[in-house]
């Protein structure tokens, strides 16, 4: 985590910062409480044949009461499919068992890569909204 948070490349859109140390990222995981208070959150994605973690992609309930999809990948692991096949399985996940109704996904109206996964995902345009840190964003839906 505390080294694929280190690139400005892949935290470019998110609106995140870096990890202060690998102490720090060891914390966060430590400390993350999604599961316990929602039920869900973000996972690993680890590469089936290697089994390194090549990344994450998950739900994460927002206290304004929406549930979104997000997805972050080592730099390497760009353009190979690996955002849309975990952000699938994520999205059947939320639908199937978890039983929601809507998911939304958001992204920086620059980042084109994210949004293509999104339309691959046939989640629908809904509206541009100013997200905290993250300026001017697409916001896309799913709903049952």
């Amino acid at each position: 985590m505390y080294q694929l948070n280190n690139d400005p490349d892949v935290l470019r859109y998110t609106g995140d910062l870096p990890f202060s140390s690998i102490q720090a990222a060891r914390n966060f995981l430590a400390n993350y409480q999604d599961y316990q208070k929602n039920g869900y959150g973000r996972w690993a994605v680890v590469h089936k044949e290697t089994q390194h973690f090549i990344g994450w992609c998950g739900l994460k309930y927002h206290l304004e009461d929406f549930t979104d999809i997000g997805f972050r990948f080592f730099q390497k692991e760009w353009n190979k499919g690996y955002a849309t096949e975990s952000a699938k399985a994520v999205l059947d996940y939320g639908f199937d068992t978890l039983k929601l109704t809507k998911i939304i996904g958001r992204v920086s109206s620059h980042n084109k890569a994210s949004i293509k996964v999104l339309e691959k995902l046939e989640m629908e345009w809904w509206k541009v909204e100013k997200v905290e840190g993250m300026g001017q964003c697409r916001i896309y839906k799913k709903e049952l």
